[in-house]
């Protein structure tokens, strides 16, 4: 079995698939190890998976001549060196970086122990560090088809085990319906109505926020359920719109700031309507739900992107986040909730492009290049 040091950091894009390939690849039998810095996500969530986190600090590459471009050369070649020293002392076989901060040092540590490098990319459009490392490899995975990276073979994003688990689930139309009815029994109190989820990531989504506050009013009266998580600090505006609602009717219009347990939100929804970060874009794929999508408006535009292949495919929907008002929120999701055939329709699409075992994959490509 092989020893392999895991690199990647900064934010949960780039941990939560390492930790899903970590898993995958410790079942297998072979040791793993992430390197990380002290300051990011990976100081809590690595230790806490059971998983040694060899730290580094954060080298960020420079955006403007200023004290800190003048000091990058110095920093860069001492996380390197760290790097080099957590290869010599595990003895590590190759290394696989997730892209963020911490990737470029460690691909610089393996091209220079004359090791094999992985690179996973989780975005269509792929961040500096992961531009870097395909260009020191031919073992390059991405997420999405078309992510402009050098021999990039796609195998999906490495999914957390309890989003694989229930996309096995959902693929049985029986099991399927089971644990739709069940979850949906729990929270509508035995009504078999259509579930709109809603959410905008652990931060929320202000437009996306004031959309679904605007056009609840109509929702309810289609017989729709909603589930919105508002993000922290932001329910306001929605405890507002449910108070406004016919008293009869509230219980239709749950709000929540953020849920631990997005699986069983998932089981119950009918359709989701989100940002379009690539692992809500993949997991909602491997599940089969029916999307709208919301980019957000920020960045580099690789949002957009994460969603193309499913839009295309039919499988979901897209508005500009400039375009969102509460009456167009409800005219796009009312189809996917409303008329069972074309929910039935993207919900195929979603299935046919979307893929459940991205970190079996990975872990397959790894134990390929040793």
């Amino acid at each position: 079995m092989a020893s392999l040091l895991l690199a990647g950091g900064g934010t949960a894009g780039h941990v939560n698939p390492l930790l899903a390939t970590a898993a995958v690849l410790r079942g297998r039998g072979h040791e793993v190890a992430a390197i990380g810095t002290p300051g990011g996500l990976e100081a809590d969530l690595v230790p806490r998976a059971g998983l040694d986190l060899v730290e580094i600090d954060k080298v960020p590459f420079p955006r403007r001549p200023d004290a800190d471009a003048l000091r990058f050369p110095l920093r860069l070649r001492r996380a390197v060196a760290a790097c080099v020293r957590a290869i010599d002392e595990r003895g590590a076989d190759a290394v696989v970086g997730f892209g963020g901060y911490v990737s470029t040092p460690a691909y610089l540590a393996a091209r220079r122990r004359g090791l094999p490098i992985v690179v996973h990319e989780a975005n269509a459009r792929p961040g500096i560090a992961n531009k870097l490392g395909a260009r020191l490899t031919e073992h390059v995975a991405v997420t999405f088809p078309d992510t402009p990276l050098r021999h990039a073979a796609v195998t999906g994003l490495p999914l957390r085990a309890q989003i694989e688990e229930l996309a096995a689930t959902l693929a049985d139309p029986a099991a399927a319906a089971d644990a739709s009815r069940a979850s949906r029994a729990a929270r509508v109190w035995g009504e078999d109505v259509p579930v709109l989820l809603a959410f905008g990531g652990s931060l929320g989504a202000a437009s996306l926020n004031a959309a679904l506050a605007d056009g609840i009013g109509d929702l309810v009266a289609r017989g729709v359920h909603v589930i919105h998580l508002t993000g922290r600090g932001k329910a306001e505006g929605a405890l507002a719109a449910r108070a406004a609602l016919p008293e009869a009717d509230r219980h239709r219009y749950e709000v929540e700031e953020y849920a631990h347990d997005m699986a069983s939100l998932f089981a119950a929804a009918d359709a989701v309507v989100c940002r379009s970060g690539a692992a809500t874009v993949c997991e909602i794929g491997a599940l089969g739900l029916p999307a709208l999508y919301v980019p957000l408006p920020h960045g580099n535009g690789e949002q957009a992107l994460n969603a193309r292949a499913a839009v295309e495919a039919g499988a979901a929907t897209l508005v500009p986040d400039a375009d969102l008002s509460g009456a167009r929120l409800v005219a796009e999701v009312e189809p996917l909730l409303i008329d069972a055939d074309a929910r039935a329709r993207m919900r195929a699409a979603a299935r046919g492009i979307g893929i459940a075992d991205g970190a079996d994959r990975l872990a397959t490509m790894i134990e390929g290049v040793l």
